[in-house]
Formats: C-alpha cells, sequence, structure tokens
C-alpha cells in the first residue's frame, strides 16, 4: 500500500501528482491516508441565502450560477457570479483562474456551495467557494467531515480541500483488508487504544464524534510514542554502550577559584546543579545535561565550576556559543573571572586569523589550552584536542542531537556535554527537544537582583513615559529603544527604526544615541555596541540584534516600540537585558491601543510575571511548537502530523512512560513481541520522519 504511487489515483494524473509532491512531499497511498484534517466541520445541514449573514463561519447552500461578471484590470481583475436558490441571491467572487473557473462551472446547473460568508460594502459575498454537484457531494455519515490544509499552488491545481478527502476516500474504498498494525497488542491493550484501521478511517469520516476522539487519541499517542521510543533508545543505547570520563577529584583549580575568585556566594539552585553535575562526571558514564536558567541566573559560573573539575582532572574543557559576539562575551567573561589562576584560556572563531590559528592549533593538540572557547568552529575537522574531557554549549536552540553526535567523535571516549539554555522550555517540549537529556533547572536569581518592572503602555501616552526615561537618564543611568525588524517588512521596519533613532535625538539633545541594527557591518555593530558598554552613549536605539548576550549592568530601561509584534519568548528575552545591575530596573511595552484578544493576553502576562517557565508555557499555548523559537534546527524533525505538544502532555507522558517501560524489559527491541515496533521504528527513520537516527 505505502509504494502505490498516486499519480495514478482517479483525478490525480502527473501535473496534480507532482503539485503534491512539492508542496506536501506527498507521492504515495500511505502519504495521503496519513495527511490529516486540521479541523472538523459540521456539514449535515445546507442554509438557504435568506438564513445566511456576514458573522457565520462556514455554511452549504444549494442553488445555481445566474450569471458571470468580469470586472477590473490586471492585478485587480476579478470574476463575480451571482448565486440564486429561490429564496435570495449572494455574489461569487474569484481573484485567480478565471477562464477555468468559468468552464468548470456552468451557468444554471444545480451545485452545492461551501465557504464563508463576509459582509463587503453591505453586500454579502463568498470568495473562492468549493463547488460540487449533488453526486459528488460527499456527506459523511454523521455530517462531520474533515478540512485540510491546501497551498495555494495545490488551490490553482484545484486541488482543495474537497478534492483531498475525495482522494482520501478513493484510497480507503480500494484497501479491502484492514490496514497491518503499528503497535504491539500489549501497548494497544494497557493504552486503550482504537485498532490501526479504525483510527485511520474514522480520523477521515467519522462514523460517530466519539469514533473521531478515539481516533484522534491512537493516532497522537501512536505519535509521540516513537517519538519518544526512538530518543529512549539512543540514550539508552549510549549508557549501555559508551562510558564516560570519571572525575574523581575536585583539586586545586577548583577549590582555589571557589575561595578566592568567586563573585558572590552562589545560590542554593546553583550549588544544586554543581552537584548533580559533579555526580554525572563521577559515575562512569557520560553526562549529558540541559542547564536551564533565566538570563542572569549564573549558568555562565556554573559551567566555569564544572570546566574547572574536568581541568583538575588532568582534561581539557571547550564552551561552544552559536555567534561569535557571544563566544568573544564567554571568553572576556571567563578570562577576567580567572584572573590570578594559572589557566590557559583561548578563543577560536571564523574570523580567527590565520596567523593565529596556526599558533593555537598545535598548542591545543598538546594540551596547553586547557579551555577553549569558540563558536561551532570548535567541532570542524582539523580541530583536534589532547584529551578532552568536558563540553559547554551555550545553545539558544541552535544545536541539535545531530550536532551533538559530532562532538562525540573528538574523543575515543566521549566527553562530559552540558548544554546551556536561557530560553525557558516548557516541559513537554523538552521532553522532545532534549529528551535524551537529563535537566537542571536554575530557578532562582543572585542576590542583589530586582525582578523587572514590566509595564505596558499605549502609544497615545508616550510624552508622560519620556519624562520618566528622563528621570533615569539623569540619575546616570542607560536606557534601550528596540523596534522590530521582520524580513517580510524590512524596509518598513529599517525607517521606522532610523526616524525613531532621529526623534530620540531630538527628545533628548542633552545624551548621546547610538543605534544598531543586523544590517550593520560587524565591526559598526562592535564599535556602536561598545560605545554603549563604556557608557560613551547614553541611549541605544537598535533592533532585536541585542538580544543575545549584551551585558551592560548600568542599563535600567527597555522601551520595546510596536511590542504587539513581538513573541512572549521575545519578549522575555529581550527584557532579560536590563536588570542586570542592583538598581530597579524597568521594561516598557509600547502598543497601539487596538489589540487582538491574543495580543492584549500577551501583554498582561508579561507585566504579571517575571518566571521565564511559566513565559514559555503559556507561549507555547499561544503560538504552537511550530512557531517556537528554532525547532526547526533542533536535530529532531519536528513536523508531527496529529500531535500538539501544546495540548497534549499527558498524552506525551503516558507514550514516554511506555516507551521508557518497553526499553527497560528489552533495549535493543529483539524480543518476539517487540519486532512490530522495531520494525516501524526503521521505517519512520528511513522516511527520515525522525530526524536523526541511532546515534553511534
Amino acid at each position: 500500500m505505502d509504494q502505490q504511487n498516486i499519480m495514478y489515483l482517479p483525478g490525480v494524473g502527473p501535473k496534480k501528482a507532482e503539485v503534491l509532491r512539492r508542496e506536501l512531499d506527498m507521492v504515495s497511498w500511505e502519504d495521503l491516508i496519513y495527511y490529516f484534517p486540521y479541523k472538523y466541520i459540521d456539514r449535515s445541514k445546507i442554509f438557504t441565502i435568506r438564513e445566511i449573514n456576514g458573522s457565520m463561519p462556514y455554511i452549504q447552500l444549494r442553488g445555481k450560477i445566474h450569471h458571470y461578471e468580469t470586472l477590473g484590470e490586471g492585478s485587480a481583475r476579478r470574476l463575480t457570479a451571482v448565486f440564486y436558490d429561490g429564496t435570495g441571491n449572494i455574489e461569487l467572487v474569484w481573484f485567480r483562474n478565471i477562464k477555468q473557473i468559468q468552464n468548470t462551472y456552468k451557468v444554471g446547473t444545480e451545485y452545492i456551495l461551501f465557504g464563508k460568508p463576509t459582509l463587503f460594502s453591505h453586500r454579502l459575498n463568498i470568495a473562492h467557494p468549493e463547488l460540487e454537484t449533488e453526486d459528488k457531494f460527499f456527506q459523511g455519515e454523521v455530517g462531520i467531515q474533515g478540512q485540510y490544509n491546501t497551498t495555494e499552488k495545490m488551490k490553482n491545481a484545484f486541488l482543495h480541500s474537497r478534492a483531498i478527502q475525495r482522494l482520501i476516500a478513493a484510497v480507503l474504498e480500494n484497501i479491502k483488508s484492514p490496514l497491518p498494525e503499528t503497535l504491539n497488542k500489549e501497548i494497544i491493550e494497557q493504552a486503550h487504544l482504537i485498532n490501526l484501521d479504525e483510527a485511520i478511517r474514522n480520523i477521515h469520516f467519522p462514523k460517530s464524534p466519539d469514533l473521531l476522539r478515539k481516533a484522534q487519541y491512537r493516532l497522537k499517542f501512536e505519535e509521540l510514542f516513537y517519538l519518544q521510543l526512538n530518543i529512549l533508545r539512543v540514550t539508552k543505547y549510549r549508557e549501555k554502550r559508551l562510558g564516560g570520563f570519571v572525575f574523581q577529584r575536585v583539586g586545586e583549580y577548583f577549590n582555589r577559584f571557589y575561595h578566592q575568585n568567586l563573585p558572590f556566594e552562589l545560590t542554593n539552585a546553583q550549588k544544586r546543579v554543581i552537584k548533580e553535575i559533579r555526580q554525572d562526571m563521577n559515575n562512569g558514564r557520560q553526562m549529558n545535561r540541559l542547564l536551564q536558567g533565566d538570563v542572569g541566573s549564573g549558568k555562565t559560573l556554573v559551567a566555569l565550576l564544572s570546566m574547572l573539575i574536568a581541568l583538575d582532572n588532568g582534561f581539557q574543557a571547550a564552551l561552544m556559543a552559536p555567534t561569535e559576539i557571544l563566544a568573544t562575551q564567554h571568553y572576556e567573561t571567563i578570562k577576567e573571572l580567572l584572573q590570578g589562576l594559572d589557566v590557559e584560556v583561548s578563543i577560536l572563531t571564523g574570523s580567527t586569523k590565520k596567523k593565529e590559528r596556526e599558533k593555537l592549533l598545535p598548542a591545543l593538540k598538546e594540551g596547553k589550552i586547557q579551555i577553549l572557547i569558540g563558536t561551532h568552529a570548535l567541532i570542524e575537522g582539523p580541530v583536534e584536542f589532547h584529551n578532552l574531557g568536558m563540553v559547554v554549549i551555550d545553545e539558544q536552540h541552535r544545536f541539535g542531537v545531530a550536532q551533538r553526535a559530532k562532538l562525540w567523535k573528538k574523543n575515543a571516549i566521549q566527553p562530559h556535554i552540558l548544554v546551556m539554555t536561557a530560553t525557558p522550555i516548557p516541559r513537554t517540549l523538552a521532553m522532545t527537544l532534549y529528551g535524551d537529556l537529563d535537566v537542571s533547572v536554575i530557578d532562582e536569581l543572585p542576590p542583589g537582583r530586582k525582578p523587572v518592572k514590566t509595564i505596558h503602555v499605549y502609544s497615545a501616552k508616550r510624552n508622560n513615559l519620556y519624562e520618566s526615561v528622563r528621570k533615569q537618564l539623569q540619575q546616570g543611568r542607560q536606557v534601550y529603544i528596540v523596534y522590530p525588524l521582520i524580513e517580510e517588512s524590512e524596509k518598513m521596519d529599517l525607517k521606522n527604526l532610523t526616524e525613531g533613532f532621529e526623534i530620540t535625538k531630538e527628545i533628548f539633545p542633552e545624551y548621546q544615541v547610538c543605534m544598531i541594527h543586523g544590517k550593520m557591518k560587524s565591526a559598526e555593530k562592535e564599535a556602536e555596541m561598545q560605545k554603549f558598554v563604556s557608557g560613551e552613549t547614553q541611549i541605544m536605539v537598535a533592533t532585536t540584534v541585542i538580544e543575545v548576550g549584551v551585558n551592560v549592568p548600568n542599563a535600567s530601561v527597555m522601551i520595546i516600540e510596536n511590542a504587539e509584534r513581538f513573541g512572549l519568548s521575545q519578549l522575555h528575552q529581550l527584557r532579560g537585558r536590563v536588570g542586570r545591575g542592583a538598581d530597579q530596573s524597568f521594561c516598557i511595552l509600547l502598543t497601539k491601543y487596538e489589540l487582538s484578544e491574543n495580543t492584549r493576553k500577551r501583554m498582561s502576562i508579561m507585566t504579571e510575571t517575571n518566571n521565564g517557565f511559566i513565559i514559555a508555557e503559556e507561549d507555547l499555548k499561544l503560538r504552537g511548537p511550530g512557531d517556537i523559537d528554532g525547532t526547526q534546527q533542533s536535530g529532531i524533525a519536528f513536523n508531527l502530523k496529529i500531535a500538539n505538544l501544546s495540548h497534549d502532555g499527558q498524552i506525551l507522558q503516558l507514550a514516554r512512560d511506555m516507551a521508557q517501560q518497553v526499553l527497560e524489559a528489552d533495549p535493543l527491541l529483539q524480543q518476539s513481541q517487540h519486532a512490530v515496533l522495531n520494525q516501524q521504528l526503521k521505517k519512520l527513520n528511513q522516511n527520515r520522519q525522525m530526524g536523526w537516527f541511532m546515534i553511534s
């Protein structure tokens, strides 16, 4: 079944098959029946035109086209038609495929129409309706019908939602025997699941609302179960096969730093995390740990103490950052923290000069360099360590399982790995993005840090805001003003930024203002940033380039222009740039007055809490996992077909527990009752639906 090409299905042919391949990566019958509806509509009711109004969702009508008319020129050209049913008439409108529409839908023929009515210039119309003759009109047994996501190119090829549904119906009619099971009997019974054949047929054509619910549950569970089985099997394999270096000593490097150089007393959370890391590095297994903590919670200090344990045991350590700016900042921070201690620290990035590189690489190979900091240039071919024992990855989602695997190949025995992230990740997302890692959380701020006060202000109140800002500047503080810069509206955004820069200079003539945006050359950016860090400029007007790694303790005010255009996690990241000193800091969210309900909710969450984990959970609920920054680069091909990490946390937990149970009993899935699981896992990995396979 999975090899049957959809090109030979009635109504497809080579052209449509090519569109489906390009747009949805859909080639076989199996691809088609695993393309699930994104929502369901009750299509048992047919309205009359007299009954409908502009506030209704999708509706159905039965009637005829009276006549067509083409209006407008060029890109404004459109086709309209009058559709009537004996109780009234309504206008239909199309903006593309005008000729094809007129050839396909005949005047005077009765059609069932499906579409969304809208009120335009006091007249009801329906844009791009679906039209079917009565004989082709498919009514599900209970009138619940799935709606399928389609792209612009698919619609142009007449592959709209209804057409997809008809193709799926044709495939299911052709499959006479039940679909082969993809889970074993024990799991189906234990998780109270319906069988696969029943689930697939009811997800597309539900026989009852109850069967639809059961079908969704079965398919969500299966998807999450295999995702977790894949991740956990890698972890089990690693624990079984891969030993780790044993770091028994906590010696002079660690102790001297702890007693002489530590800038402040560690928080209880930091102490707890260091203890977890020490246990990991001493148990003979390779450490793979995720360190989560909000901006400013002191992750770098924990990472440095962990690296010093590696040094105490005669090993080298490396710290890898996603950008050169951040790598340089880590380098400077660590050099400063280690002042007076005899530790050799170096930096390697893409812009390290050839001459320096020629000196650095042999020194690294001989073990003279003890800590190497850099971008992922560190894991490229020519870089050889003497004995790399510990790697810290500061990652911001940009460093997934596949890249971590490269590091494992740097030594015969794999180094211990600590992944740091300042983006608090909801539990369900962490279980999937970082399911192969143990998790440590730093959930308290260092002493003396006051939480940032966040205030939502409407643009109309701008003048009062400027007065408050002036008071902060008079006390010697510094201010960030951040503007959105998004690719789609880049020209407009840069114009707003430049105008904002000029206006700021006019409003605060007695202060120095600098400007930074991502389109500037690195050296220019660096120079402007330096002016702000040194206090030469008091106000920085910038785009979100400042989101990553700028540390200016004296900056106490962050104004975010058009805050409605930022996601929650991004607002929280930006807010983390202030509140780094002991003074009270403020984050001002400036928005227009007319806001959607969703945006108002975002603003109120930001003003109510500073807790990154609460914010991340809310962000996941509001946006869904696909939009969370960088999950595409996470190393797991994350396009879940039916499960939703923001809503299906309980199913995910059950799936993970059951995957764990299976692997406890049979780590390599060799027992006969697990043959079907092994087979399905291999198939998913071959189809690259898991993104990565066994790392070895």
